[in-house]
């Protein structure tokens, strides 16, 4: 359970600046900036709790919400608004890639914890990463980044598969999920750099 709730705490910071940046850069007023953080940070794992039939922890203790809350809080105070190329910057990436990679085992653990089958695993790792994005871009009126960033969904669907093999090897622990973690970390920031795209049809 602690490297759920680890995964958890790190996954709801670093899409917190996601959300944040994805606001100020469509220049939302406060509200706006406030919503697009809680929707990115918190939507996914939402939908996630509720497919399980569990009450979502995000609305059953204030703290998810006030930790997006005082990330906003702490980029307004230190003026990231006012960085126009700091998506592309290492340090943005590496908080995204964090995001992402945390959310999908955070995702993968709670199907396993339930006996979910493999294609369980997969959709909630998928959903609780992507989910909040998804729902940010709806909002915002823009194609989701999932449908057309490449690599980026895709890293959560072999973070299911491989969380479900390990759990059905008798595997999971604290050294193969952290090992899966810098793996997953490094194949995100190399598709990042190299540009790396799923095939489209033309």
């Amino acid at each position: 359970m602690t490297s759920l709730v680890v995964a958890e705490f790190l996954g709801i910071i670093s899409f917190a600046l996601s959300g944040f940046y994805i606001a100020t850069k469509k220049q939302l007023d406060l509200l706006g900036i406030c919503i697009s953080a809680l929707l990115t940070a918190l939507g996914g794992g939402i939908v996630r709790d509720m497919i399980v039939g569990i009450y979502p922890t995000s609305l059953s203790s204030i703290f998810p919400m006030a930790l997006v809350l005082v990330v906003v809080g702490l980029l307004v105070a230190f003026k990231f608004h006012k960085k126009s190329t700091f998506e592309k910057k290492p340090f943005f990436v590496v908080i995204d890639a964090i995001g992402l990679v945390s959310f999908s085992i955070a995702g993968a653990l709670l199907a396993v914890e339930h006996n979910f089958a493999i294609s369980g695993v997969i959709i909630l790792a998928f959903i609780t990463a992507i989910g909040g994005g998804v729902f940010r871009d709806i909002l915002l009126n823009v194609v989701p980044y999932v449908l057309i960033g490449g690599f980026y969904g895709a890293i959560s669907i072999i973070i299911g598969i491989v969380i479900y093999i390990l759990s059905f090897y008798g595997l999971l622990g604290i050294i193969s999920l952290s090992i899966l973690f810098v793996f997953s970390m490094f194949l995100r920031i190399l598709a990042f750099r190299h540009s790396w795209k799923l095939p489209t049809l033309k």
